[in-house]
């Protein structure tokens, strides 16, 4: 850009001008930019563990780049204001344009972050060390950011493009499940050729399947879009919903069972990932499974028990499905597995997330509290191995 640059620390207010080359050869603190809010329906829902991770952030050893986007895609710079980023009294937070535009360097060299203000000045961010990516959902978890820091050369906490892809579709993730030869519940996918080419056949395929069903999004996270399904004669509206967030939609069997979780981290260098305690969630309070409304908004109507009261048997065989699952992702990072445990003791896999909820009252770091690893312990540890994984083809 031919603009003057005058530089800014990220570690301070983006308002405030100060020398990036002075600040550099003092500060050796890792430089960290937090990735989040974007364009998916979960926007909210990454600011609010925006708010957690800023707050968590050891700052004698990281200093933090906080860099939104907002729902229409536009990468700003914003505060370093955690309480601007949470949910209260039932107010969705949600990144604001701040005019100060955001720009990565695409090559392997220059690692320089850059904001234009309005007037067209440039800034610079200095060298950025290490990405963040705290986005749920569609254009964020689903590997379209992972490309563009893989294009960039520039190291990020979590899985590659890869396994963040396949794991968002739920359908994908299935197959892949499946060819592993892990439990995996019975369901059927409608794609959105099929719902327009021959509706009724896809309703058919659907209607196979024992009831109550549970109708989802294919690519969205957080429960949004989710209904259940007691009767055949309420699929259509239900698949309509849910076509309202993504045109994939996939249709899978209840299972009678208790939801139980468990925390996935990678391991250094070739070993293997390792695996926390499990928990447990009890939804009550009028909500029939655990919804967007009661994960975020309703608190009091969900109980979460971390270790979970299970036999051991049972927690030994969700920890080792927990880790073949991630391995069958070919997961990096961190990953959540969510399970069903019936009452005759199976157990069946639901998912993994490659983006778990991650506030400290969300199941992932719930569960490895429980596993004796604190918060910012847990964040500590994601951006070590995201700083130690090798860039490029691994």
């Amino acid at each position: 850009m031919d603009a003057p640059t005058q530089r800014t620390d990220p570690a301070v207010s983006p308002d405030e001008d100060t020398s990036a080359g002075t600040q550099r050869s003092a500060d050796t603190r890792h430089r960290v930019a937090l990735v989040f809010g974007g364009r998916s329906d979960e926007h909210a829902i990454s600011c609010a563990t925006a708010a957690s991770v800023l707050r968590a952030l050891d700052r004698e050893r990281y200093a933090v780049v906080p860099v939104g986007i907002t729902r229409e895609g536009h990468w700003v710079l914003v505060e370093d204001d955690p309480e601007a980023l949470e949910i209260r009294d039932g107010r969705l937070p949600q990144v604001q344009d701040t005019g100060r535009q955001v720009f990565v360097p695409l090559g392997g060299v220059d690692h320089e972050w850059t904001w234009t203000g309005r007037d067209g000045q440039v800034h610079s961010l200095g060298e950025v060390d290490v990405v963040f990516p705290l986005l749920h959902g569609p254009f964020g978890e689903d590997g379209t950011i992972q490309g563009m820091l893989e294009l960039a050369d520039l190291p990020y906490v979590g899985c590659g493009v890869l396994a963040s892809a396949a794991m968002m579709d739920k359908h994908v993730m299935k197959v892949v499940f499946a060819a592993a030869g892990l439990p995996v519940a019975p369901y059927a996918v409608i794609t959105d050729r099929q719902w327009q080419r021959d509706r009724e056949a896809a309703l058919e395929a659907a209607s196979a399947l024992l009831f109550p069903v549970f109708v989802k999004p294919a690519r969205a996270g957080s429960s949004v879009g989710v209904a259940k399904v007691e009767r055949p004669e309420e699929l259509e509206v239900a698949i309509e919903k849910a076509r309202d967030h993504d045109p994939k939609v996939l249709v899978e069997q209840g299972i009678d069972g208790r939801e139980i979780e468990c925390g996935v981290l990678g391991g250094r260098g070739s070993a293997l990932p390792r695996v926390s305690e499990c928990g447990e969630i009890v939804v009550s309070g009028g909500h029939d499974f655990y919804d967007f409304e009661a994960k975020y908004l309703d608190e009091a109507s969900v109980q979460i028990t971390a270790p979970a009261d299970i036999p051991d048997d049972v927690r030994d065989e969700i920890r080792r499905i927990a880790a073949l699952a991630f391995e069958a992702a070919d997961a990096e990072g961190l990953s959540r597995a969510d399970f069903f445990v019936t009452p005759r003791g199976e157990v069946v896999l639901n998912e993994i997330n490659t983006m778990p909820g991650f506030t400290p009252y969300s199941m992932y770091p719930q569960a490895w509290a429980a596993s004796g690893v604190s918060y910012p312990e847990l964040v500590d540890e994601l951006i070590t191995l995201a700083l130690e994984r090798p860039l490029g083809l691994r």
